[in-house]
């Protein structure tokens, strides 16, 4: 199923780096729930974590839509209360946590897969089943294609032959034939998340029957429809019965229009650790500054109004060539930078209706641009040292074996205005540094360019990233040594989504744009294994800017069933050099602050999940 589509995909988190709402002051609570084995034997204490502007948690239903497609609504919000059927992230590393998981390691025999339930409980007291594995997938069978947005053609459930719970604890799996087993489950079992019967109805009104979505497919459609509603009701969700019945570490206790939230421990949780916290809060800040100002004015002990903040990388002083971080400005708190298993980048539109879609097709024009992308330059600058260069479609950090033996390659399109401008000339165009360059000779052009049509494109970009609108300021500089003009547009991240997120296949009217810049890429979560087929297989939901090249595609596929990593190098190396979209580098996730006698938040996942239940206060 690989599904990155705006979830993983387009770290919604990553692309702004400052915070909105009002500051919540923690307070001590009276303790609740039990310990777990370490650290102390009762939870106690209030943890507050901050929230950059604009990603607010937005839907509470675990089968999301493109739309709804983020980290700040999975990683930061739904994972504490609905679980996946398969953990990813230990420690740092972006690998299977089988002792967070709901399920037993899957076992493949040929083109079977076999799933066992751990016997979890949900906090309705029922038990987590296959049958709950299996209204998930019914749900993304009846309604996926439209409404899932991590579906990719050809992928789960098309994938699949056949789904058959033969028991409570065990489900079986027929694939259309053999995948290699890392990619199975890192890219389509990882995506699931068991749904509870307390889910599967048409109403909340007298007393609510089974939908029939678990029995049947035919089912669905109305039980999706009525819990997308409940989904969009955020002013329901804490007094739902729905949204209540919970298997994660955490219960939702509020959820405020301005985007803050609170949890308490589920106290019927399976796993382990159990939380150590009485509360967990998560709280939106208006700026940068504001947040940054409630991180200077924490004092010591529970009552500061951040315990786990930011530092804005505008604030952050240089990192020294090889450390971790540079000194932290901020007294009282552990600066650890966050990075994200992903890469960077931002779209140009294949499929634009505004004229500028034959030239965007053409490669030596889109290596032009990259060759104007001073990624070096970017890291150096504004984001003061803390950056790695996105090279291609696999992620250079964390160290992993997908990379090929000798390691991440260099920079393949390395800062160079006169290589851009030659590449223009040699194709038929009349490069007027500083002013605008047209097609003087068609033929050379390209297919579709129009003679005399001007390098001239409009890039929206999301605002509240101060290293991000550096570099677009850069690049529209380093363009117009080209005569290529860039008309940045600033505006909220949400906007920026909405841009370039519209299905051209079914609506032509969404495909008037030329490029577009959230800020933040791409992460593999949840789908781990880097293959690319979310963001980059034609066809695919991520893939709003229609890149489509038979290759790839062949490549992507191969990587699909061979048990051996040479068909993902050679697929990167490839699409590397193909640029489906333009290459930027990547900052941190988020320069973290942890104050001091909060435990358990480091090593934080390169997956963006966050797990407060492994939090605790060092004293009471």
């Amino acid at each position: 199923m690989g599904a990155f589509a705006w979830w993983r995909r387009r770290r919604a988190r990553a692309a702004l780096a400052m915070a909105c709402g009002a500051v919540a002051v923690a307070a001590t609570l009276a303790a609740c729930g039990g310990g777990g084995a370490s650290g102390p034997p009762a939870a106690h204490g209030t943890a507050t974590f901050a929230l950059p502007p604009g990603t607010d948690p937005d839907y509470i239903f675990p089968f999301t839509s493109r739309a709804n497609f983020s980290v700040v609504n999975a990683e930061d919000f739904q994972y504490l209360m609905y679980r996946p059927l398969y953990w990813f992230g230990d420690g740092a590393l972006p690998t299977l946590n089988a002792g967070l998981s709901l399920a037993r390691p899957p076992v493949y025999s040929g083109r079977n897969v076999t799933i066992t339930m751990k016997g979890w409980k949900w906090s309705n007291g029922e038990t987590v089943t296959a049958q709950d594995v299996v209204f998930w997938i019914h749900m993304l069978q009846a309604v996926g294609p439209a409404d899932w947005g991590g579906y990719v053609p050809g992928e789960f459930p098309a994938n699949v032959s056949g789904v058959r719970a033969t028991s409570p604890t065990t489900l079986t799996m027929t694939m259309n034939k053999q995948y290699s087993p890392a990619w199975f489950t890192d890219n389509e079992l990882s995506q699931i998340t068991p749904m509870p019967m307390a889910w599967d109805v048409t109403s909340l009104t007298g007393k609510p029957r089974s939908g029939g979505c678990t029995a049947a497919v035919s089912a669905c459609a109305k039980v999706y429809a009525f819990l997308d509603a409940q989904s969009q009701d955020s002013s329901q969700w804490e007094f739902s019965s729905i949204w209540s019945v919970v298997d994660g570490p955490w219960r939702l206790r509020s959820f405020n229009p301005d985007g803050s939230s609170a949890f308490v421990p589920n106290k019927s949780y399976s796993g382990s650790p159990k939380p150590r916290l009485a509360r967990f809060q998560e709280t939106p800040f208006a700026t940068d500054a504001a947040e940054y100002d409630a991180l200077r004015s924490g004092a010591t002990g529970h009552g500061r109004p951040v315990d786990v903040g930011y530092l804005p990388v505008t604030d952050a002083p240089g990192k020294p060539a090889g450390a971790t971080a540079g000194a932290n400005p901020v007294r009282g708190y552990t600066l650890d930078p966050l990075y994200a298993w992903g890469v960077n980048y931002f779209p140009a539109n294949f499929q634009s209706t505004t004229g500028n879609g034959p030239v965007i097709r053409q490669l030596y024009f889109r290596e032009a641009l990259a060759y104007l992308m001073d990624q070096q330059a970017v890291i150096q600058g504004p984001l003061h040292g803390y950056g790695q260069l996105t090279v291609g479609p696999v992620g250079t950090y964390p160290a992993t074996g997908y990379l090929p033996a000798k390691g991440a390659p260099g920079d393949p399109f390395p800062y160079n205005p006169a290589a851009a401008r030659q590449l223009l000339a040699s194709h038929g165009w009349n490069v007027v540094p500083g002013g605008i360059t047209t097609c003087a000779v068609p033929a050379r052009c390209g297919p579709g360019v129009r003679p005399g049509q001007a390098l001239s494109f409009t890039l929206p970009y999301a605002t509240g990233t101060g290293w991000v609108a550096a570099e677009m300021t850069r690049l529209r500089s380093g363009a117009s040594a080209a005569g290529i003009v860039l008309r940045l547009e600033p505006m909220p991240f949400s906007q920026v989504t909405a841009i370039a997120g519209g299905n051209c296949v079914t609506d032509r009217a969404s495909c008037a744009w030329d490029m577009a810049n959230w800020g933040g890429g791409w992460t593999f979560v949840p789908d781990y294994y880097p293959t690319g087929e979310t963001q980059f297989l034609t066809g695919s939901s991520a893939n709003s800017a229609g890149y489509s090249d038979p290759r790839n595609d062949a490549l992507i596929g191969q990587t699909l069933t061979s048990a051996s990593a040479l068909p993902l190098q050679e697929w990167q190396d490839y699409l590397s050099r193909q640029l489906p979209v333009i290459w930027q580098p990547s900052g941190p996730y988020q320069l973290t602050e942890v104050a001091g006698g909060l435990r358990g938040v480091t090593p934080q996942s390169t997956t963006l999940t966050i797990n407060p239940e492994s939090w605790y206060f060092a004293s009471g």
